[in-house]
């Protein structure tokens, strides 16, 4: 049976070799089931943080993020940056960052699903809408996977939200996460009709321990 190809989105100041680095863990639980394909956001990002990188296993801080951080979207328009937490009227960048998973889906395609991380799995949902809307005629995206994912609060975007989107999806999100705390993972589940949840106890980072394998596997399983 050949593997699941699954297009896998970073976190705001990542970039594909970094996410691919730090989901190591990832790849070995379901190196026999899925194919995980990395891609960089196009937007440059400048110094400030959001995301604090952390360890697989949330034991504190990995590997810096500053060796060439990207972004999808900002939600700071004059100074280029990103908070989940900002609210904002309109934000830079969203359909360069819309034109680089079309252009990756062309060339490293296809794909099966996709998995986004954190500002990764927030603009993973919106890639979903444009699919159901019938607005990117090259994404066939079967199953999305979310981790630490979150609503937007750009204005501009909500309309991303009207409708529930009938892809299936996995949300995977930390009780302990300071950076997308769970509540605002949990404010997504509504907008998937067909939505799983796995937590676990840990921080902002993508889990992968043995405890997990079970759950991946029942999910990715109805695509094989």
């Amino acid at each position: 049976m050949a593997p699941l190809r699954v297009l896998c989105v970073h976190g705001y100041r990542q970039n594909g070799g970094l996410f691919r680095e730090k989901t190591g863990a990832l790849r070995k639980l379901l190196k026999k089931h899925v194919e995980l394909v990395y891609m960089s956001a196009p937007l440059d990002v400048r110094d400030g943080t959001e995301e604090a990188p952390e360890k697989e296993d949330g034991s504190g801080p990995g590997p810096r993020c500053d060796d060439d951080p990207k972004g999808w979207w900002f939600s700071d328009v004059q100074a280029r940056s990103f908070s989940a937490q900002q609210q904002c009227k309109e934000s830079l960048g969203l359909d360069e960052s819309v034109a680089a998973v079309r252009e990756a889906v062309k060339v490293q395609g296809p794909f099966d699903g996709i998995l986004g991380f954190s500002q990764g799995a927030a603009f993973v949902a919106m890639l979903c809408s444009l699919q159901e809307q019938k607005q990117e005629p090259e994404f066939s995206f079967r199953f999305a996977i979310l981790v630490a994912g979150f609503r937007s609060a750009c204005r501009k975007h909500q309309t991303f939200y009207d409708t529930p989107l009938l892809i299936p999806s996995l949300h995977v999100f930390g009780l302990e996460d300071r950076v997308i705390p769970d509540n605002m993972s949990r404010e997504l589940l509504p907008s998937f009709q067909d939505a799983q949840v796995l937590t676990h106890p840990g921080g902002h980072f993508v889990p992968a321990a043995s405890a997990h394998r079970q759950t991946y596997q029942d999910f990715l399983k109805r695509f094989q």
